[in-house]
């Protein structure tokens, strides 16, 4: 690892730590039928990559 890569980011100007922007909040329905099947599919794929992995 060079040692540039471990140095961490600098501050803003001010001397202050840089800030993070707000979260944006996410309204789903975890109760929809169409978000378990994207839920079932995206936890398919994520087995196939870790059997994939192995």
């Amino acid at each position: 690892m060079c040692p540039s890569a471990a140095q961490e980011k600098p501050a803003d100007k001010e001397g202050k730590p840089p800030t993070q922007e707000p979260e944006e909040e996410i309204d789903i329905d975890l109760e929809a039928p169409e978000t378990e099947k994207a839920a079932l599919a995206i936890q398919n794929q994520f087995r196939r990559f870790q059997k994939k992995k192995k």
